[in-house]
């Protein structure tokens, strides 16, 4: 595993910030990417002074939002029948085009700001916004606010982990699945609480 961290570090180091952009927009279109094991490190990378920490989360965030915008379009210009036919040869279901729908449908367009903060449907939440058109200026926002937030907690991560490296590397999985089950819990507890208000 610290091989495997190793090799992350030196590789975000290597591309620097068009690195940081280019993996976060694979990590928001079609080709899931795990935010985690890149913003994490660009932070610790930034705490040793070889990156911005802010120019690092401002890549971050653009990247997040140009992976949003091309499952947007092609949502938008290729339809819902489309991508259900061919998602097959990027691992995307049916089943999962029904779950985003559903997510959207029920949360309306705040969706796409809380669906970025909640582990797969991240990656998707943009496709039923295109399907239904939603307004563009609001996507972005929305998509921008909520990816802004999942990068500020990784970058800052890495960055004040960065004081012990050790701990960071040897670490650095177990600290990714705890940070998205706490996401996960907060976003279910949100969830849970408007579910309620509209029961009220």
């Amino acid at each position: 595993m610290e091989e495997i961290i190793n090799f992350i570090v030196d590789s975000v180091s290597a591309f620097g910030y068009l690195g940081i952009f280019i993996m976060m927009l694979l990590e928001s279109s079609f080709i899931p990417f795990p935010s985690e094991i890149v913003m994490i490190p660009a932070g610790y990378l930034a705490h040793k002074g070889e990156m911005n920490f802010f120019i690092a989360i401002l890549c971050g965030i653009a990247g997040s939002l140009a992976g949003a915008l091309i499952n947007y379009y092609l949502a938008l210009y290729l339809g819902r029948e489309i991508l259900i036919k061919y998602g097959k040869y990027v691992f995307f279901k049916p089943e999962t085009m029904n779950k985003m729908e559903q997510f959207f449908n029920k949360h309306g367009h705040i969706s796409t700001f809380s669906g970025r903060l909640i582990p797969v449907i991240r990656q998707y939440i943009s496709l039923p916004a295109g399907i239904g058109k939603m307004n563009l200026f609001l996507f972005c926002l929305y998509t921008s606010l909520g990816a802004g937030i999942w990068v500020v907690i990784l970058t800052a991560l890495g960055y004040f982990l960065g004081q012990n490296e050790g701990l960071l590397r040897e670490y650095l999985h177990i600290i990714t699945l705890s940070l998205v089950i706490l996401v996960a819990i907060g976003i279910s507890i949100y969830i849970y609480y408007q579910k309620k208000h509209r029961q009220n």
